[in-house]
């Protein structure tokens, strides 16, 4: 199955650091609009640190792709609002 971070610049998905510093940006983005920041960054915080001695590098690509699909879910939202046109298609 291929990676789902292919649809984030490389310079983001290969680096575990900056798809941190991402999912936190985002989660202060949407904490803001929801008025719940402090809840939304801690619960990116926990997941990361929740992992950070993880050594499987099945895993690490795992939790890498579930991050990447948290932020490109969050970016086709976003589009999805701003243009009122739907990208994905509901079953």
């Amino acid at each position: 199955m291929p990676s789902l971070q292919t649809a984030l610049p490389p310079e983001l998905a290969n680096n575990a650091i900056r798809l941190y510093r991402e999912c936190l940006r985002r989660a202060k983005y949407v904490g803001h609009q929801k008025h719940n920041t402090r809840l939304l960054v801690d619960m990116v915080r926990q997941q990361f640190k929740r992992h950070k001695h993880e050594t499987d590098p099945e895993k690490i690509q795992k939790l890498k792709d579930d991050a990447a699909r948290g932020l490109i879910n969050h970016m086709l939202y976003e589009s999805e609002k701003s243009s009122g046109r739907k990208f994905s298609q509901s079953t």
